[in-house]
């Protein structure tokens, strides 16, 4: 798995976000955290030695 399949997703009850990596076989998301803040977002994209994603304004 590599960066291409980092992905969030979000509960449609608690809209809670998560952030892992998309399994394509199975659509599931593994090592997935809770994602408060875009400091969150970043920590795991720096966390797997990847750079961020610039966010659009």
């Amino acid at each position: 798995m590599g960066e291409k399949d980092i992905a969030t997703q979000s509960s449609v009850c608690t809209g809670e976000t998560l952030i892992g990596f998309r399994q394509p076989q199975t659509g599931r998301l593994l090592q997935a955290v809770v994602v408060r803040s875009e400091a969150d977002r970043t920590a795991f994209y720096r966390a797997y030695g990847y750079e961020p994603p610039c966010q659009n304004p």
